[in-house]
């Protein structure tokens, strides 16, 4: 029987209870009556359960979702999702500026590459715990990590415990590695260059939506974005795809979509913020758009050549309500990096911290990010090394590491041979007339968006 992954009732509902919890909803009356009838817990590695409940879980399961979203959320004064609202909290929000000079396209260059490679060096760990990402590099020589993992010399014993990811390890091991492969990592990015083409940077949310529907293959979405892809089938419309049945709305799906918005607005983090904001809410919510928001902040202020990561990393707070879960992460995370000589130590606190939430989150996921800059001070090989070997979603938080610590090394030419030269300047994708397209045509394509209103 076909089991759609991410949208069945039955395997929503137990995120929902996790993602009402985290939210502050009083969650106890309704995971009983799921628990009681039988339902199952939420999937912890995958999408979909293993196997098909009856028809009466999957109503009740649709039934418990609505009653979940009715509840009063205790976090809503401080967790706003509205744009006025968050402006609002923040003392500090950039002023407007208008874009300062656009960057240079090498510059932009190395931002595409370094997303790249992070994303492609996480890809083969991605969805193993922390003891296996670990375990791995250690048996090949290659901890802390350092380079690609690889299959060569790890024993029988340890690829049976822990395998890697099945779906990528063809192409992103370092004996396998021919081309940048397929990732919505880099897919959403291409899809951001032809929203800013078709309808400039005062482009709205249902212009995303439209775009995706006429560009984006279904089958390349995931968790809040399949949610919100079935929801916009189902005659559903911005923002309320967000909030529908959607137990991901905080999931790190909208940060990943917001480098190009950060790109292509230098030294107007305000702009990127907004654009970024514009573009999350069609998905996200509340802490799931703040990742967004911060990440597009961060990196427009680096597009303006700009070294210091840190200060970057300040930039972004800024457009963060502060009193937010995603704020006190950040921060928290910051500062372990900056007083911790030793990452596996970082590493170990953030995990230990964020526990409640799953591995997908945006809240933990953004904190790491941060952590990985700070600690290697934007330093490339060690930003994406971090970031991937503290586990979690191993791929997107090396692609966001590597965005920005691309971007302030200013050229393709600073970024290490090894990690540039298996991609063979070649990107694999369904989107659009993208498929086989080259980073340095990427970087003419977005150093021409920057240029536009």
């Amino acid at each position: 029987m076909l089991r759609v992954t991410w949208v069945q009732p039955e395997d929503l509902l137990g995120h929902e209870l996790r993602q009402a919890e985290l939210e502050g909803r009083e969650t106890s009356a309704v995971a009983a009556r799921w628990y009681r009838a039988g339902g199952p817990e939420a999937p912890a590695r995958a999408g979909a359960s293993s196997a098909t409940v009856s028809p009466y879980l999957r109503v009740l399961a649709k039934d418990l979702l609505d009653e979940l979203a009715d509840l009063p959320r205790r976090s809503a004064e401080r967790e706003p999702t509205c744009l006025e609202r968050i402006k609002a909290l923040c003392p500090d929000w950039p002023e407007r500026t208008g874009s300062a000079r656009a960057p240079a396209v090498a510059r932009l260059e190395a931002a595409w590459l370094g997303r790249a490679v992070g994303c492609l060096l996480g890809k083969p760990v991605e969805k193993l715990p922390l003891d296996g990402i670990r375990a791995l590099a250690r048996a090949t020589g290659n901890w802390p990590l350092r380079t690609w993992f690889t299959a060569r010399g790890v024993p029988d014993e340890l690829a049976e415990q822990y395998p890697w990811n099945r779906r990528s390890a063809a192409n992103s091991l370092a004996e396998n590695i021919d081309g940048m492969p397929e990732d919505d990592d880099l897919n959403y990015p291409l899809l951001n260059l032809l929203l800013l083409g078709r309808h400039g940077k005062a482009f709205s949310t249902g212009d995303v939506a439209r775009l995706w529907l006429d560009e984006l293959p279904a089958g390349r979405t995931f968790t809040a974005e399949r949610v919100a892809y079935r929801n916009l089938l189902c005659g559903i419309e911005p923002p309320r795809t967000a909030r529908h049945r959607n137990p991901f709305r905080e999931w790190i799906g909208a940060l990943i979509r917001a480098d190009v918005h950060g790109w292509t607005n230098p030294g107007d983090p305000a702009a990127a913020a907004e654009q970024a904001h514009r573009d999350a809410t069609l998905t996200h919510t509340a802490n799931g758009v703040y990742a967004a928001m911060f990440t597009a902040a961060a990196l427009a202020e680096a597009a303006t050549g700009v070294r210091d990561v840190h200060h970057c990393l300040r930039t972004g707070l800024a457009v963060v309500p502060p009193g937010s879960r995603l704020a006190r992460a950040v921060r928290h995370a910051i500062r372990l990096a900056r007083t911790t000589w030793d990452f596996e130590t970082v590493v170990d606190e953030l995990h230990a911290t964020h526990r409640a939430c799953h591995w997908v989150h945006a809240v933990p996921n953004t904190a790491l990010i941060a952590a990985a800059l700070t600690h290697a001070d934007g330093d490339f090989t060690g930003s994406v090394c971090r970031a991937v070997s503290g586990g979690w979603d191993t791929d997107s938080n090396g692609a966001a590491a590597g965005s920005m610590a691309g971007l302030l090394a200013g050229h393709p030419g600073a970024l290490p041979d090894r990690w540039t030269a298996p991609l063979k300047n070649r990107l694999t994708t369904s989107v659009g007339d993208f498929n086989g397209i080259g980073f340095d045509a990427l970087a003419h394509l977005t150093h021409r968006e920057a240029h536009r209103s």
